[in-house]
């Protein structure tokens, strides 16, 4: 009886220092942030509402993603013992509440647009909201892993 020649299974070891998330976790954040943000604009894209609707709430994301990574950023560095001053900890808050808030009045006072697209569109704000905190969670958790190699 012949034997089989079967060649070796060669894994692919991916080094990952302690602390750093997996690529699959990474991945996956990325992936939310990039659905989350896709929709949202697509759903504005095919929007029959005017242009300067439209102009609002693309400001509303792009303040919102802006506010909520600054907003993590703070809490992590006050929470890390890295000086925060007060006034950005504050303003940082006060962004996001504003950003949350301008979304919502915004979507309850849109009458151009169908009760299930007010769902999808704050569906795809709070996917990208919290998608992009993740991203730079862990964006950050990667490079302080990696400066304690």
């Amino acid at each position: 009886m012949l034997e089989k020649n079967e060649p070796e299974e060669h894994k692919i070891e991916i080094k990952r220092v302690e602390g750093e998330p997996t690529a699959a976790f990474k991945g996956a954040s990325w992936s939310a942030l990039l659905i989350g943000v896709t929709a949202y604009l697509i759903g504005l894209f095919n929007a029959t509402m005017q242009l300067n609707e439209k102009g609002y709430y693309f400001a509303i994301l792009v303040f919102g993603l802006y506010a909520a990574i600054s907003l993590q950023k703070a809490v992590r560095d006050k929470d890390e013992g890295i000086p925060v001053t007060g006034i950005y900890y504050g303003i940082s808050w006060l962004a996001l509440v504003i950003a949350i808030s301008l979304i919502a009045i915004g979507l309850y006072n849109a009458t151009s647009i169908t009760l299930s697209e007010k769902g999808f569109y704050a569906m795809a704000f709070a996917l990208s909201l919290f998608a992009a905190i993740t991203v730079q969670k862990n964006i950050r958790d990667t490079q302080r892993a990696r400066e304690r190699e």
